[in-house]
């Protein structure tokens, strides 16, 4: 058994590309792409669930390890790339915070959605009035049968 599994690793090295899908230059960077897609999937949520102390510890991360990716031998362009794909998608959730929180975007996004619920309010007034002038004009049918 051991010969066989011996002789498969022996065919797999042989061959570049399949020893490198079999590697952890591959299957390390592989794994860790789910934090920058969950993080480019995040910046289209409300802003105000952005945690400021998690996106700057998820930007230190990413910005160290883009540089340990270059450091090893060989370099690993597949991690390298996953670190700036999450390097970006956290800056871009850091300004998202900072704007929320700091520069005023909150106190806007409570300004327009107390508008758009005057509006909502407003159109129901007027759909209750045209429906009670509705309902006036059938009772008052009824009273001169």
């Amino acid at each position: 058994m051991a010969a066989a599994i011996s002789a498969l690793n022996a065919k797999i090295r042989s061959q570049p590309v399949l020893s490198y899908f079999c590697s952890t230059h591959f299957w390390g960077p592989a794994s860790n792409f789910g934090i920058p897609i969950a993080a480019v999937m995040d910046t289209q949520k409300d802003p105000e669930i952005i945690s400021g102390k998690m996106t700057a510890a998820l930007t230190l991360y990413s910005g160290t390890f883009m540089r340990y990716a270059f450091a090893v031998t060989p370099r690993n362009y597949l991690l390298f790339a996953c670190h700036v794909v999450n390097f970006t998608a956290q800056l871009t959730q850091g300004y998202r915070y900072l704007n929320y929180w700091n520069y005023g975007g909150r106190e806007k996004s409570l300004e327009a959605q107390a508008k758009a619920e005057m509006r909502e309010l407003k159109g129901d007034g007027k759909e209750v009035l045209e429906k009670g002038k509705e309902m006036a004009q059938q009772a008052k049918e009824k009273v001169m049968r």
